[in-house]
């Protein structure tokens, strides 16, 4: 018989330490929590379709030569693929005691707000700090949206990452609930899409509020501004409503620094980007070859993305920056597409599956819209072409021409473009793979890719 201290001894050996011990894994939050954080999505997704539709046009109206505009657009490129691995590490490692996701969305709101004030407002400070309205050039209006548009970008895109992460989070790895807060996020995406476009496509918005329209300021720029103060509204609001609405669990700083030490020791010394560099190694030529040619499509599309509005202003409406009004006309006409466009996106994205059965399988409809997003793009030459056929002017009372806005076949034709678009988007540009269907429709594309 052992003696009793020996007994104790043994007891505490097999019996685990408090400090040891493991946590019960978390339980998955409600529904209506994940919507709550899901619809931040909305007012995100609203300032990217502005962005997208409004601003290359604004920045020749600041006098930015049309070639060097979409030198400025780098900024989103290099923001997403620096910014949100270097936050998410960071957010995963934080300890405050509001949690590690949601100060990383309230700040990323408040640099949006921010971003959003200096470039509406680039033309008036520009004036108040010397440039001349006489001058085509504005270059102290420039800087500034310059410097507000990078920063958009890099909060935009530090608002995304914790945004998703905190949606894992609540859905705790269960899969139903993370396949709901993927579609409830890309549903609010086609939301504030929808929205954003849908305001970009309104000329009378600056009636709302009066006082965006000054001196430095026309229409199109009050227009501009109107838009830009309901994206900061509804972003923060919603970012309001759920870092207000959802708590998070502290992670203690032991913990985080033990996670930390480990990944460093795993990673050679680079936490946020190691494991990245790994992953790219670790890739099977079939991933390549799709990764070659969704790369390929994004070079065919990104400038159609950048220019869409700005084509349908000069080529197919026939406008010049800053003279009279076929340009706005056709910038917003261009809005208009691209809110159909996200329409056209939404519907193709729940029905992905039902595509793939109707022309025989996951792969041919892959091939389908590839073929089908380079038709669509040389659409742009025809409708170019038979825009400028078809062109008509008018005399205005200071003896300039003014471009006639074009035939109803022309505006039909290249809004049709713009709709038919979406399709490709959905299937091959913007696939949801964190859903059920796109796992299986990458691996489908990956057995495809074998065969050779």
């Amino acid at each position: 018989m052992e003696p009793l201290s020996a007994t104790k001894h043994h007891n505490n050996l097999a019996k685990p330490s408090s400090l040891h011990m493991e946590a019960p894994p978390p339980e998955p939050s409600p529904l209506r929590k994940i919507m709550v954080v899901a619809s931040i999505a909305a007012g995100v997704q609203f300032g990217w379709a502005l962005q997208l539709s409004l601003l290359t046009p604004y920045v020749q109206l600041l006098g930015i030569p049309h070639t060097w505009a979409a030198f400025i657009w780098l900024c989103g490129p290099i923001s997403g693929m620096l910014v949100q691995p270097i936050v998410g590490y960071h957010s995963d490692h934080c300890t405050s005691r509001f949690g590690r996701r949601r100060p990383f969305i309230a700040a990323g709101a408040l640099a949006v707000a921010i971003a959003v004030f200096l470039i509406g407002y680039a033309a008036d400070l520009g004036h108040m700090f010397g440039d001349s309205l006489a001058k085509k050039t504005r270059p102290r209006a420039i800087a500034i949206f310059v410097v507000g548009f990078w920063i958009l970008d890099v909060a935009n895109n530090m608002l995304q990452g914790p945004c998703r992460a905190l949606l894992a989070d609540l859905s705790a790895g269960d899969h139903r609930k993370t396949r709901n807060a993927n579609a409830f996020f890309s549903f609010f995406m086609a939301v504030g899409n929808v929205l954003g476009y849908a305001a970009g496509s309104y000329s009378g918005l600056h009636h709302v509020f009066p006082f965006t329209k000054t001196k430095a300021c026309d229409v199109y720029c009050a227009n501009l501004k109107s838009c830009f103060f309901l994206s900061i509204a509804l972003l923060l609001t919603l970012a309001t409503i759920a870092l207000t609405y959802v708590k998070e669990e502290t992670v203690s700083s032991e913990k985080s620094s033990a996670n930390v030490a480990e990944e460093d020791g795993s990673r050679g010394g680079m936490p946020c980007f190691g494991q990245l560099f790994g992953a790219f190694r670790e890739l099977k030529r079939p991933m390549w070859i799709l990764l070659l040619v969704t790369c390929l499509n994004w070079i065919a599309w990104f400038p159609f993305l950048l220019f869409d509005t700005d084509w349908m202003g000069h080529e197919v409406y026939g406008g010049t920056v800053g003279e009279g009004n076929a340009y706005d006309r056709g910038v917003r006409a261009g809005a208009l597409g691209l809110m159909l466009n996200s329409l056209v996106l939404g519907a193709t994205s729940l029905g992905v599956d039902v595509l793939a059965r109707g022309v025989g399988g996951v792969k041919r409809l892959w091939g389908i819209v590839n073929f089908l997003l380079a038709i669509c793009l040389a659409m742009t030459v025809l409708i170019t072409k038979m825009a400028q056929h078809s062109r008509q002017y008018t005399v205005l009372p200071n003896g300039h021409q003014e471009p006639l806005p074009p035939p109803s076949g022309v505006k039909a034709g290249a809004l049709a473009l713009f709709s038919v678009l979406g399709v490709p988007l959905a299937v091959i540009l913007i696939p949801q793979s964190t859903s059920t269907s796109s796992h299986l429709f990458l691996s489908s594309i990956e057995s495809f890719f074998k065969k050779f």
